[in-house]
């Protein structure tokens, strides 16, 4: 397997531990094992004079569609396979894929690397079980990694999910400020790997977040009453990639196009289906 040398944003501290790092890529069966050759695009940037002309694709299930008419495409790191990316690039997509950050399941790859002590109650979703954000030490490698795995994959950016474990009965004492140190660590992590950094919904914390973050992707805004808690990423020129899953377009796109969101319709098993809102 080649190792793509660090780029000048990682250090000179991460240059001299280059060959630890690739025994531990080798070595251990994590997500970052999986990481395949492929030339990754740039440091991804978002255009402030295009942040809503971005039409947008959400696939985390199902065969990949890579001929759906979307410039942005967020995908599993850990489903999607290189060939895939390779494709979707050569058609010159924008690629995210989307990292949970804040739980792990008995399934992922790297579950065991998660020592018990940071495992707390069940989370958001299926199986899983929320994490201690406060123990950095023992997160960062492991979500390292993960992110690692998107850079090898030719992935540009990285959207965090389960992002706000604060804000459920996590079965830790997290506060907001706490949420809020770690959500800050994972940005400047995705940066140091030369990923885009985006944030997945914790939308009481975007005001704060937002000049940490390069873009926002959004779940159901318009039911849930909450969109206009996402202008702080329009007005800084920023995108917020927003999905609804029931309704007609007809009746949320005036909402969230005037708000300057690209806006989507999506089954909640997101698989191929979409129905974009049209282009302002």
């Amino acid at each position: 397997m080649r190792i793509r040398p660090p780029t000048r944003a990682v250090g000179r501290g991460l240059r001299r531990a280059l060959p630890a790092t690739v025994a531990l890529l080798l070595l251990t069966p994590v997500y970052a094992c999986r990481v395949e050759v492929a030339r990754p695009d740039a440091a991804t940037t978002w255009p402030s004079d295009a942040a809503r002309r971005w039409q947008w694709q959400w696939q985390l299930s199902g065969v990949l569609d890579p001929a759906v008419p979307a410039d942005v495409f967020l995908l599993d790191p850990v489903a999607t396979t290189t060939a895939q990316t390779q494709e979707l690039r050569a058609r010159d997509r924008r690629l995210v894929c989307q990292v949970h950050v804040g739980s792990v399941r008995p399934t992922d790859p790297d579950a065991t690397r998660f020592p018990a002590t940071v495992q707390g109650a069940p989370g958001r979703r299926p199986q899983s079980r929320w994490l201690d954000v406060r123990e950095w030490d023992a997160l960062r490698p492991v979500l390292s990694d993960r992110f690692r795995l998107c850079r090898g994959k030719g992935f540009g950016a990285v959207a965090i999910a389960d992002a706000d474990a604060y804000a459920h009965r996590s079965g830790f004492p997290l506060g907001f400020d706490d949420q809020l140190h770690f959500n800050r660590r994972l940005a400047d992590l995705a940066r140091s790997l030369d990923l885009s950094p985006g944030l997945v919904n914790a939308v009481p914390q975007v005001a704060a977040l937002a000049p940490d973050f390069d873009f926002a992707v959004n779940e159901e805004c318009v039911r849930l009453g909450v969109c206009g808690k996402l202008l702080p990423f329009v007005e800084a020129g920023k995108p917020v990639f927003h999905v609804e899953y029931a309704g007609s377009t007809e009746d949320f796109c005036v909402t969230t196009v005037g708000y300057g969101f690209t806006s989507i319709r999506k089954q909640r098993a997101l698989d191929a289906w979409r129905q974009p809102c049209p282009a302002p």
